[in-house]
């Protein structure tokens, strides 16, 4: 090698242009320990009680869930529904609920995929129909969700309680200022800007507007159109949306880790419009889809699949198959783990080491056999031995190994697993030759073990080629 000294790698180059003070990232500069630090530091609001719940109200978002519902209840027992504005409706229903589906949550927040700038306008204009907030202001939250999830700095902390996590964290002022999380990457969408821009506009025109309109022109049921593709759609999509807050970290199953709270249930699935796989989501939340099987509800994949077909969506991001698995089999062995844990296993330590001579003067006491350098106390089951008694009694104080194993009958792993039970010491001397797998019982042969039971991982044989993994 040459002896000549290198020169030192260059400077890392500043951004350039420099970033405005809405494109400057919000995480850049927060601690490691930002948490523990954040919650120390910073106090929580008092707790809220009877002498102050009025002050403590956000009284906006107190409005539009308690009034929207009202005008719901009132209009639907006032006006009577045409069929031609139920079909609007449901259709409004999924039209505004992808707007925050395949729009909000997995193109703004996750950016799970690549949308084309007609199909970010919709989603903007439809998820601006659902009335949850501005992209900005959605996304921020959210990030801050998967990024602290289950702690304080979550804004719906699922461990407050499934009431806290749906509605509750909206219709107070938040104990805490939730956690930071950045969202300068959507400060530079123009689409972004553009609602945010335009929001109040956007809401009462997509809320209301043209659902009350549209009716009205086409079949002249203004009333209808107000009262249940406006009004009544609304308190579906935002119930719909809350859900994925609290019924997904409530019902169901942890099939890809149990860490936090997130978990899978097709009921959920069906009430989200395909979000109700939570687990996985929380798991893999840059890709596109929440269902991984192709049976599993989840018409937001299915129409981001579509908008990617005609063109307006592209660079759709699947996790790793084989990263999936894992997660799927780290549960599936800690479940096994679990099960092998409740279970009684064959004592493995602490038996009696007894000679040849000592085995065969004991057996003249009480009914001990010898199987695979393992000695048995046949008493319990002697009398229940399916082939038969004598076969037992002719070996006590004898070495059965060769019946057991075949010569007689090639015993099931269910007898094998049962007699390693019946061990009461082992002869001197240990198996013979060639029983050494067969003294191990089946159900023993695939035991979970964890990694604190087993080598090192890290430890490593393998020689150097001298030049390391950077070269």
């Amino acid at each position: 090698m040459s002896s000549v000294p290198q020169p030192p790698p260059p400077a890392v180059k500043p951004f350039n242009p420099p970033l405005t003070k809405d494109e400057q990232p919000a995480d850049i500069d927060i601690p490691d320990n930002y948490v523990a630090y954040t919650l120390k530091k910073e106090k929580a609001l008092p707790p809220i009680g009877w002498h102050n719940w009025y002050q403590e109200l956000n009284y906006l978002s107190f409005a539009i869930l308690t009034v929207t519902p009202t005008i719901a209840a009132i209009g639907a027992y006032t006006t009577k529904l045409r069929w031609e504005t139920a079909v609007f409706a449901v259709f409004y229903y999924f039209v505004t609920g992808l707007g925050i589906t395949a729009g909000y949550h997995r193109f703004w927040a996750h950016r799970s995929y690549n949308a084309s700038k007609p199909l970010q306008y919709f989603l903007a204009v439809a998820g601006a129909g659902a009335v949850e907030g501005s992209i900005k202001w959605w996304s921020r939250g959210h990030r801050a969700h998967h990024r602290y999830t289950d702690t304080e700095l979550d804004p719906y902390n699922a461990h407050k309680g499934l009431f806290w996590s749906h509605v509750g964290w909206m219709l107070v002022k938040p104990r805490r200022k939730p956690g930071v999380a950045d969202v300068s990457d959507l400060s530079k969408s123009e689409v972004v800007r553009w609602q945010h821009r335009w929001y109040i506009w956007l809401i009462l025109g997509m809320g209301f507007g043209l659902p009350t309109i549209l009716p009205g022109l086409l079949w002249g049921d203004w009333r209808g159109g107000y009262v249940y593709a406006g009004a009544l759609r609304l308190c579906f999509v935002h119930h719909s949306t809350f859900c994925v807050n609290s019924l997904a970290h409530w019902l169901g199953e942890s099939p890809f880790d149990d860490k936090h709270t997130p978990r899978d249930h097709v009921i959920t699935a069906i009430v989200t419009i395909g979000e109700g796989y939570h687990n996985f989501h929380h798991q893999f939340p840059m890709d596109y889809r929440n269902a991984i099987k192709w049976y599993q509800y989840d018409p937001t994949k299915w129409f981001i699949w579509v908008a990617a077909q005609l063109g307006l969506a592209s660079h759709l991001k699947v996790f790793p198959e084989n990263e999936v698995k894992k997660g799927q089999l780290t549960m599936q062995l800690k479940r096994l783990r679990e099960t092998q844990e409740n279970l009684t296993w064959p004592q493995e330590t602490d038996l009696p080491v007894i000679s040849w001579q000592s085995f065969q003067d004991q057996a003249q006491k009480r009914p001990l056999i010898l199987v695979a350098g393992f000695i048995h106390d046949v008493a319990s089951f002697i009398d229940d031995h399916p082939g038969g008694r004598h076969l037992l009694v002719k070996h006590i104080g004898k070495d059965a190994s060769t019946a057991f194993f075949g010569g007689v009958y090639d015993h099931s792993n269910a007898a094998h697993n049962l007699l390693s039970m019946m061990r009461v010491g082992v002869l001197h001397g240990g198996a013979p030759h060639g029983l050494e797998d067969k003294a191990i019982p089946p159900s023993q042969r695939l035991r979970v073990a964890r990694y604190s039971e087993l080598s090192s991982p890290y430890s490593s044989t393998a020689q150097s080629d001298g030049e390391g993994m950077l070269g």
